[in-house]
């Protein structure tokens, strides 16, 4: 007898999977996460492609029985032979997104975190009809409308590729779950704030969607046919996006502010919606948009409009779309040259900074001798001289030159010796400790999203499903 969920997890994975990939099971310990680890495992144990297989609960601490839960998916990995991880997160008690979208955002940052090649999520057919009328409801546009997607890439500290995200599922009813779970007779996890309508999702799941099916039969199931129409419309918004962000891009890869301004105002949204989800970002909602393109039809340089997840900018008539980053240290950062030589780097405000040596570049060894080397944020009105036959320069002046824009310059790390300012992440050495041909030096390198990644291009992920308030 041919089965649903075996077929349909089997026809996702046969033109995805490579030999050697990394699958990770996102496993809360319900129903449906539990079936779609016991199937893929069946199907690893048969396949023609050889993987390894792990699961990964988040362990939220929210309700009184999480350790329980905790504890079942461990016990489930051992009778299934599959390595089970459970990462503990901190959800915040207080923003704007609520307990449950904090939730959320915890778990897919774990997920992401991984190391996996592709994270397999459990979402299905009914969890997508209740998606798209959840983000209708909420006035959501063709994005939101589109729901779940199949197959997404998912970023990691906003810059840095993660897993792939997958729901093989997404066209199986819960029936179809269920069915295959007491055919294997298998066991799982009933959360009780499943039943708890003061939740938007339960409320539609429990009360408004059982009501529909008794009018409109299969509502369920042409809920998700119409989220898949709305996303092949995405996909031609998107298409349109692209074009325009490869014709208003400047040499530096980023958008120019004049011709931004000269796109109807659909097409700005649009193009302003695909950039922040290119950048890794969750969907803005449409508020946040309208003030967005508000402030940019007057952009100066100090505009600024950020989300939870970024922020939008402006320096030298070009946007840049960011994510928030740690400030640096209060205090200075005191190390020996061997210590700060060794391991991956310095940590310094959401970047790193990276020692090696080298050969007649960087900072002299000479000039370092014992000294401890000093990593603190810049002082007001300090000069450099990068060059030997040239004057020294303000600090600013130096700023300018490099493009670097204003919001950053308070973050960059410089080093000092005995007081003496000798280097500056982003600008460089001062001439009076370069290293000259054939000496011995020290390279100091500030790797930070602003200096090495805001020209690189990313692929955008989806809206995925709403975030969850009470009513």
């Amino acid at each position: 007898m041919n089965d649903p969920v075996s077929e349909s997890i089997a026809a996702f994975f046969e033109k995805r999977l490579e030999a050697g990939n990394n699958v990770c099971v996102a496993l809360s310990g319900g129903r449906d996460s539990v079936v779609l680890l016991h199937e893929i495992k069946r199907l690893g144990d048969s396949s023609q492609t050889p993987f390894s297989l792990s699961a990964l609960h988040v362990h939220h601490g929210l309700s009184p029985k999480a350790d329980e839960w905790a504890e079942f998916c461990l016990s489930l990995g051992g009778r299934l032979g599959v390595p089970v991880v459970v990462s503990r997160v901190e959800v915040p008690r207080v923003g704007g997104e609520g307990i449950e979208g904090a939730a959320r955002r915890a778990r897919y940052a774990a997920l992401a975190a991984s190391g996996a090649d592709w994270v397999v999520l459990g979402h299905h057919r009914d969890d997508q009809a209740e998606t798209l009328l959840l983000n209708l409801l909420r006035g959501a546009g063709i994005a939101g409308a589109s729901g779940m997607s199949p197959e997404r890439a998912a970023f990691f500290g906003s810059t840095h590729r993660g897993p792939r995200f997958a729901r093989p599922l997404l066209d199986v009813p819960r029936a179809a779950i269920d069915a295959y779970a007491k055919r294997v007779n298998l066991t799982w996890i009933d959360d009780e704030s499943n039943d708890d309508t003061r939740f938007r999702r339960n409320f539609l799941r429990h009360d408004i969607l059982a009501c529909l099916e008794t009018v409109f039969p299969n509502a369920r199931r042409k809920l998700a046919r119409a989220a898949k129409h709305f996303a092949e419309s995405r996909i031609l918004l998107d298409e349109l996006a692209a074009l325009d962000r490869d014709r208003l891009m400047s040499a530096k890869g980023r958008i120019l502010l004049e011709g931004f301004n000269e796109l109807s105002l659909p097409r700005a949204r649009n193009l302003l919606r695909f950039l922040w989800m290119n950048a890794g970002f969750s969907m803005p909602d449409k508020r946040w948009i309208d003030e967005a393109l508000r402030q940019l039809a007057f952009a100066s340089a100090g505009i600024h409009v950020s989300t939870v997840d970024g922020e939008l900018r402006v320096y030298r008539g070009e946007l840049f779309v960011l994510p928030h980053r740690p400030a640096p240290p209060d205090l200075p950062l005191k190390y020996a040259l061997e210590s700060a030589l060794k391991g991956g780097g310095i940590p310094w405000a959401g970047g790193v900074i990276r020692l090696a040596r080298v050969k007649a570049q960087g900072v002299r060894r000479e000039s370092i001798g014992a000294d401890p080397l000093v990593f603190q944020t810049l002082r007001s009105g300090e000069r450099m001289k990068l060059h030997p036959g040239r004057p020294r320069k303000p600090l600013a002046k130096l700023f300018q030159e490099a493009g670097i824009p204003v919001w950053e310059r308070r973050r960059l790390p410089s080093l000092w010796l005995q007081g003496r300012l000798i280097w500056v992440g982003g600008i460089g050495v001062d001439a009076a400790y370069s290293c000259e041909c054939g000496e011995e030096g020290i390279s100091l390198i500030w790797s930070d999203y602003i200096i090495e990644q805001l020209d690189s291009r990313q692929d955008h992920g989806d809206g995925d499903d709403l975030i969850e308030q009470p009513l």
